[in-house]
């Protein structure tokens, strides 16, 4: 079980890096507190992000990102 929760951290944290990577290139560099807002997301949410990206032309549109998608749980 723990070994399972670890894969599954390590997994979310790889995911997260790339996302960061992908968002820098496309709006320019991404503040710490929307950073670390980015690493507390859950894999199905960082999948979700990096799908919505895409559509993204500035800091504004993925905080309202964000902003919208938050509530949902971070345990999916």
């Amino acid at each position: 079980q723990q070994v399972r929760e670890e894969v599954q951290q390590q997994v979310r944290q790889k995911e997260a890096q790339l996302l960061m990577r992908q968002l820098v290139r496309r709006i320019g560099a991404v503040k710490d507190q929307l950073q670390e807002h980015i690493y507390q997301l859950s894999v199905v949410q960082l999948e979700n992000l990096a799908e919505a990206l895409l559509d993204f032309s500035n800091e504004s549109d993925l905080v309202a990102w964000l902003e919208e998608n938050s509530n949902q749980s971070n345990q999916e």
